[in-house]
């Protein structure tokens, strides 16, 4: 008869044992956590206060225990909430010249308060303010970083963009949409402000590699030095200065999408030689690194420049002429499809209007006789410059004749008048200052600014032709 009992007494202690161990743990966990912890009961007196927190107020654990928690933590409101068993969370709170940030949660039981948990999140505000502008900083990287994924993978322009219908043209957009659907390289020759680059966008386009990225890197505005690492990469210690963890080059930051090399005749034969290395292995090998690492991507590759010639002089690499002239899309210069020109007219002027908040109605027949007869070496980009400056000196909503650059407005005068290339250079530079300071109501910095001159440039300029400016913003010559 006493053997159940007996046993019952065993169970009992071995769970009288591991009570104990729990709580052992669980008051040395609470000894040892980082944070100020004190508990109150329902009245507001300290059943506990755990070391991190006694040492903060500069008290004994043991001396305060049963006292009521206004008497041991300055501005507290833990019996506070004892009392209305709302819980006050992320709470500002001073203790001496500390301001600190806390939390008081109420126990309840039953609907009723049994206690209150105090909890200390940071003993000095100024750490949270740290973590704070650590934070931030963190958020203006990730947008950063999120903004050049968007760039990478977003497209500008589609074949529908690229204004004209010159048969010349014509050709070359038909040519486009053909190999946008291979992956074989292609080649996009033409005078510089063709429009070569949208070509690349669009061919990225109208491809299967549209839903990945389409990454352009300039050859021509890389500094020698940061081309391999820049195009390639770099593994984490390949030199001084790297960036820790490394970084990604173009060609893996392109994978499953489309690298647009221009002005790729700028490169130095060197990186020609890793470049086609690429286009043979479809790998690349980042600085420091001791493997290649594969890449997907296909290669469009631009160039105003004659490749051909290069070759022929030794300054681009014959293997990799080859290689990039899969596909050759050559686009026609402006002077060879001037049908095209009211058109792009009428497409950038609205563009324009749109970015500069202006509005333009269009360009008198005068002015547009001007602009066809004019050969445009700088192509569209050229056209598109001509135009923003008109705009600039415009008086209504027509842009005429008076509104062009010098060399538009008076072109093949200069001859027929006996004026040298010298003076008509000035004339028209003269000239141009007085609309800008017309235009800018006798502003000389506003002037300036429409002119694209620094202030002290444009002062020398003022000297240099003797000009003066009147009360009502017009300029003149001053007298000798």
């Amino acid at each position: 008869m006493k053997k159940p009992e007996c046993q019952r007494c065993g169970e009992l202690e071995r769970e009288l044992a591991e009570c104990r161990e729990s709580m052992r743990m669980i008051e040395a966990a609470f000894e040892s956590a980082y944070e100020g912890i004190v508990i109150t009961d329902k009245n507001g007196r300290i059943r506990m206060l755990n070391e991190t927190y006694a040492r903060f107020l500069g008290v004994d654990a043991r001396d305060v225990i049963g006292k009521h928690v206004t008497e041991v933590i300055e501005n507290t409101r833990m019996h506070i909430v004892a009392r209305t068993g709302k819980a006050e969370l992320n709470q500002l709170q001073k203790i001496g010249k500390d301001k600190m940030l806390v939390h008081r949660i109420p126990i309840v039981q039953d609907g009723e308060t049994k206690a209150v948990v105090g909890k200390v999140l940071f003993q000095d505000v100024n750490h949270l303010h740290d973590l704070s502008r650590k934070l931030i900083r963190l958020n203006k990287e990730l947008d950063f970083y999120r903004e050049e994924y968007l760039k990478h993978m977003g497209v500008r322009y589609r074949l529908e963009d690229i204004v004209g219908r010159s048969e010349a043209l014509l050709r070359v957009k038909e040519m486009a949409r053909k190999v946008a659907t291979s992956d074989s390289t292609v080649f996009i020759g033409g005078e510089s402000g063709t429009g070569k680059e949208m070509f690349a966008h669009a061919i990225h386009q109208l491809s299967r590699r549209k839903r990945g990225p389409f990454v352009k890197v300039n050859c021509a505005a890389i500094p020698e030095a940061l081309l391999e690492s820049i195009l390639f990469g770099y593994v984490d210690g390949a030199f001084t200065g790297a960036t820790e963890g490394g970084r990604k080059g173009k060609f893996e930051l392109a994978h499953g999408g489309t690298v647009f090399l221009d002005e790729i005749g700028e490169l130095p034969l060197t990186m020609q030689a890793k470049l086609l290395r690429v286009l043979q292995d479809r790998e690349v090998e980042p600085v420091g690194a001791e493997y290649p690492v594969p890449v997907d991507v296909r290669i469009i590759a631009a160039s105003n420049r004659n490749l051909e010639q290069m070759v022929r002089e030794s300054r681009f690499r014959a293997d990799l002429y080859y290689r990039l002239h899969v596909v050759t899309l050559t686009i026609p210069p402006l002077r060879e499809r001037k049908e095209d020109l009211p058109g792009l007219v009428d497409r950038l002027l609205d563009d324009l209007c749109h970015e500069l908040g202006v509005h333009a109605s269009g360009v008198s027949p005068e002015a547009m006789d001007r602009l066809m007869r004019y050969d445009w070496p700088g192509n569209v980009r050229e056209l598109r410059n001509v135009l923003e400056r008109s705009l600039h000196l415009m008086e209504g909503t027509v842009i005429g004749v008076e509104h062009l650059p010098y060399h538009l407005r008076d072109r093949g005068q200069a001859t027929d008048s006996g004026f040298s290339l010298k003076e008509a250079v000035q004339r028209a530079e003269r000239e141009a200052i007085e609309k800008a300071l017309a235009a800018a109501s006798g502003d000389r910095e506003k002037a300036a600014g429409l002119l694209g001159i620094s202030r002290s440039g444009f002062y020398e300029k003022l000297k240099k032709h003797g000009l003066r400016v009147q009360n009502s913003g017009h300029a003149s010559k001053n007298p000798d």
